[in-house]
This record gives structure tokens, C-alpha cells and sequence, in this order.
């Protein structure tokens, strides 16, 4: 189901402040800061000519973030990179100088650290980034996860050091809990969605995901004309169009939202012209993107910027996962989990129908970039799922 862009906003200017936290040197600054991370990276850029032809398109570009900083997924750049912002301010704070991150190894420095305690809400990837960023510069990490969230990723998850706390419910119970016990302990809440008074971090987890598009836009020769982005609160898709619409200006491309039919915040939002929570149903096998609400921040871009929203049925990400792990012609083997293909399962939807190709002029020129947001972070679903071992199809 696919609906345009029907909210009073769009079309309308980013804010000042999400100018100056998603552009272009927002951009740099995320960059140079994470460039400081042993195991700091660029991942690659897949031009998919088969998928391209098979689906009468241009081009497919799909940036891989299976890989990284080591854990699988893009929200890699987001919390870990908030953590080490926020550890930053709070140590200058203590200490009443400016610290610096080349300072985070210093003993003294890391002594003031160690009594910072962070925490936040998770599906799973974001938790894991923050309890990565939390054990790089030595500082605390306490991460709810609700009811949904697999064992495997709870695991994934405690091997940082990370205090875990279950939490009965969703994911939007999960964000209440997290919020509650931070506040009532003095820990700093580093969450990936925001709400009326809570927004100065989220966009710090936002900024992170805008290195991304750097990388992209180094690789390309000519941008896209269409971008298919997942969503569950909407951050980084909102984070990627902010920073493209900026970088690109007159040249942007049309954004195309993607959600779970089962967790469809967005769609219903610009539905309702208004931010919108949606009662769960189904969990859904895009266990990244079940969210119930979007970020107030996310919604403010995705307002303005989305050409349109759409939804996408749980038979989609699960073919367009198999899809990337047995890709057509000579393109490139791609591991994609349950919810990293969802951009992806969108254009097949989208290709497949003549009256949506034509309501988006998408056509036979069209330049179209994805995300593969995750690879298998729960290494037995995605077996179960495409009938194929994640470890043993990186190694053939």
C-alpha cells in the first residue's frame, strides 16, 4: 500500500537546527569523530545491475552496513556515537575544561567516565550500539528491551558489559520504562526516538547515521532519483533525507518511506497529517522496525521531505531478503536480516505495479539507492527464514 505525502508540511524547508545537525558539515563533524574508532571502516557500495534489469530500473545502488564497526547494523553510528559525544560533555562538565576524544585513554580521564552511567530503550541494534559505545570509552550501559526482542540479541547485546532489563510489552512500553528508571537514577537516557522536551540526543544518534550518505555520495557518479527507506520511529530515514536534500538541494531525490504493514506509524501519521500512535497487532518478522510511534523529530523531516509512504507485508522481507542472498546475474551476495531488506522489499512492490512506477516516475532511467540496514543479527532466524547459514554464505 502506498499513499504520497499528504501532510500540510511538505515541500516546506528543514528547520534551522536540522540544517545545522544533518547537513553537510554535521556531516564532517560525524565523520571525524568516529574516525577515531579502531574499527572504523567504510562499507560497501553494491551496484546491483542484475536486480536492475530484472525490475526494468537504471540503476540499484544498496549500501551494505552488515558489517559495521563490527556489529551488523547501521544503528552502529547513532548510539555509540551519542555515547561518546554525551561522555564528552559530562567529563568537561565534571572537570569544568573542555575534553577532548583524544584524551578518552588518559587514566584520570577515564576515572571521571567510569562513574557515568548511560541507558536507553532497544529492538535490539540500537542497544547494541550504545552498550559498544558505552564499553569503548568505559562508562556504564543499562538497556531495556521489551518482550519481542530475541535471545540472540540480548546476548549480542550483554557481551559489551551492558546491564540488560527486560521489560514486559512493546517497544514503546520499553522507551517509558527506560526514560522512568534513568530519570529516577541520574543515568542519561540515549535514546533513538524523541518526544516534547527530549530531542537534543536523538539528533545526536541522527547525526551518526549522516556519515552514510558521505560515503555514498563519494561512490556514486550520479546521485539517485529515488531512495526506498525502512523506517520504525523514522530516525534514520529521516537523518538520510535530511542529509541528501541538503547535500543535493535542487537535485534531491524522491524519498520513499517503508514500513511493516504490522507496525505502520508513519503511514498512518501522514495519513492523519499528525503524529499518530498505532495499536500493536502481529508482532512482525521486521523485528527493527516494529514501532508503534514516530520520533516527533523524524516526523518533523519525514513531513516535509517524504514523497511518500508505504507499507509492506512480511512475505515481501522475507523474498527480498532471499532475493539478496541469491542475487541474480553476477551482483553480489548480500546477507540482509528480517528488517534490513524492507527498503528493498518496497521498490519490488513499487516495480511491480504500473500505476505506482508511473505515480513516482519511476521508469527504465531511474537511479534507485538502498539500505541494507542490518545483516543477520539473529543468526537462527535468518536461517530459518531463507533456508541458508549467514556465516557459511560470508565465507563461500
Amino acid at each position: 500500500m502506498i499513499e504520497r505525502n499528504r501532510t500540510a508540511d511538505y515541500g516546506k524547508p528543514l528547520d534551522a537546527l536540522d540544517q545545522q545537525m544533518f547537513g553537510v558539515d554535521a556531516a564532517r563533524r560525524a565523520a571525524a569523530m568516529l574516525a577515531l574508532h579502531p574499527s572504523n571502516k567504510e562499507t560497501p557500495l553494491h551496484d546491483l545491475r542484475g536486480l536492475a534489469a530484472a525490475i526494468e530500473v537504471g540503476a540499484i545502488h544498496i549500501k551494505d552496513e552488515s558489517t559495521r564497526l563490527g556489529l551488523g547494523s547501521f544503528k552502529a553510528l547513532g548510539g555509540g556515537y551519542a555515547v561518546v559525544c554525551l561522555v564528552l560533555e559530562e567529563a568537561s562538565r565534571k572537570l569544568n575544561r573542555a575534553v577532548s576524544a583524544s584524551e578518552l585513554l588518559d587514566p584520570s580521564i577515564r576515572a571521571t567516565i567510569s562513574r557515568v552511567q548511560v541507558g536507553c530503550a532497544t529492538d535490539g541494534n540500537h542497544g547494541r550500539s550504545v552498550a559498544a559505545g558505552a564499553n569503548l570509552v568505559g562508562c556504564k550501559a543499562n538497556i531495556f528491551v521489551h518482550a519481542g526482542v530475541s535471545d540472540e540479541r540480548v546476548e549480542a547485546i550483554a557481551r559489551f558489559g551492558a546491564n540488560v532489563i527486560r521489560v514486559p510489552g512493546s517497544y514503546d512500553d520499553a522507551v517509558a520504562e527506560a526514560g522512568r528508571i534513568c530519570k529516577e537514577n541520574g543515568w542519561i537516557t540515549v535514546s533513538d526516538t524523541s518526544w516534547p522536551g527530549y530531542e537534543q540526543i536523538p539528533r545526536l544518534v541522527m547525526q551518526g547515521y549522516t556519515v552514510m550518505v558521505t560515503e555514498v555520495l563519494k561512490r556514486l557518479r550520479q546521485p539517485p532519483t529515488h531512495v526506498f527507506l525502512q523506517a520504525g520511529v523514522g530516525g534514520f530515514a529521516a537523518a538520510v533525507a535530511a542529509n541528501l536534500a541538503l547535500t543535493l538541494r535542487a537535485a534531491r531525490p524522491k524519498f520513499i518511506i517503508v514500513e511493516p504493514d504490522r507496525a505502520a506509524c508513519l503511514f498512518e501519521s501522514n495519513r492523519a497529517g499528525k503524529i499518530v500512535s498505532v495499536k500493536p497487532t502481529q508482532p512482525t518478522v521486521m523485528a527493527m522496525l516494529e514501532c508503534y510511534e514516530p520520533s516527533l523529530i523524524a516526523w518533523g523531516v519525514l513531513s516535509r521531505l517524504a514523497d511518500a509512504f508505504m507499507t509492506v507485508r512480511e512475505e515481501d522481507a522475507i523474498d527480498a531478503m532471499n532475493r539478496l542472498a541469491r542475487p541474480a546475474g553476477a551482483d553480489e551476495v548480500i546477507v540482509a536480516g528480517e528488517s534490513g531488506g524492507a527498503g528493498l522489499a518496497g521498490l519490488i512492490d513499487i516495480a511491480a505495479s504500473p500505476e505506482a512506477r508511473a505515480e513516482l516516475h519511476l521508469d527504465a532511467k531511474s537511479r534507485v539507492l538502498l539500505f541494507n540496514t542490518e545483516g543477520a543479527t539473529a543468526p537462527r532466524v535468518y536461517q530459518e527464514l531463507t533456508g541458508l547459514n549467514p556465516v557459511e554464505l560470508l565465507l563461500a
